[in-house]
């Protein structure tokens, strides 16, 4: 409403008249609006050119499309980092999976979802006795390649500490929106297949580094005849795990059955080996600029 409509307004003393005289106004503009309209497809049907053009030059800002771009964006990753023996050679990922010291039952019950669909994963109950360092001999003494740690308080799953074995890094990401497979309308129900692995995003250098971790927790080859596939998808830094079958329901349409579970994951934290120096951490000023990203 402009200015001197609303100054017009002000000006009408009783509340009646002057909410008659808002609604004349509005529906005014309304018509003027849909007029406008009518006659801008009269025109867009004589002449379809005019209407690609203003599809084209119509796209709405969203905080993707404002993103501020950093010079890593194109970047690859170095070949000699962290993950290059997984993609170099045909070893097979192993995991141990265990939670952190006085776990309650929410932490079993999530690691009975993830030994779902992790591929060779063994679970072991943590001792207090043990350290994180202790548990990482351990597992390099006995080949494991990953070491996952479910993090719960207070009778629910916060985080997940990832440490890539022998030598780092460590990652601990904290976990929101955990729903189960049952709890999915609809749900399918999965098989012992090695899924396919999607992920979508992962752009700045920083953001491949982490999508190489997800890449080396599952085997070099999917069995692609389980149709299965496991997607993770990274939006404004949140990685929102999705697990999906295909379904073919003729020659030529294929739709999608979800399996679950479903939850979101945000990188809090990035140390050298393990637990060692910190890389990267997020922090709260971190949240102030909405349009720049780290993934």
């Amino acid at each position: 409403m402009s200015g001197s409509t609303s100054e017009a307004l002000k000006n009408i003393k009783n509340k009646h008249r002057r909410q008659k005289v808002y609604g004349e106004i509005k529906h005014a503009k309304n018509k003027q609006k849909h007029t406008l309209r009518a006659e801008r497809a009269k025109e867009e049907r004589a002449n379809p050119e005019l209407k690609e053009e203003r599809i084209a030059n119509n796209i709405p800002e969203t905080i993707e499309s404002k993103r501020v771009y950093d010079e890593t964006i194109a970047a690859e990753v170095e070949g000699d980092d962290e993950f290059q023996q997984y993609f170099n050679t045909a070893v097979e990922p192993k995991i141990l999976l265990t939670t952190n010291a006085s776990a309650k039952k929410p932490a079993y019950e999530f690691a009975d979802i993830l030994m779902e669909f992790l591929p060779n994963v063994t679970f072991v109950k943590r001792k207090k006795e043990y350290s994180m360092k202790d548990m990482s001999e351990f597992c390099k003494n006995r080949d494991f390649t990953d070491l996952i740690v479910i993090n719960e308080d207070k009778k629910k799953v916060t985080g997940l500490t990832f440490i890539h074995l022998p030598e780092g890094p460590t990652f601990y990401f904290s976990i929101t929106s955990l729903v189960e497979g049952k709890r999915i309308e609809g749900h399918g129900r999965a098989t012992d297949h090695i899924p396919e692995l999607v992920l979508n995003n992962f752009n700045s250098r920083f953001g491949k580094t982490v999508g190489r971790l997800f890449q080396s927790m599952f085997p070099h080859k999917p069995e692609i005849q389980g149709r299965q596939v496991i997607t993770l998808h990274n939006q404004r830094d949140f990685i929102f795990f999705r697990r999906h079958r295909y379904i073919f329901r003729n020659e030529e349409k294929v739709g999608l059955q979800e399996l679950g579970p479903q939850f979101t994951l945000k990188l809090r934290r990035m140390q050298k080996g393990i637990k060692g120096e910190t890389v990267w951490e997020h922090r709260p000023d971190m949240e102030r600029d909405k349009r720049k990203f780290y993934l």
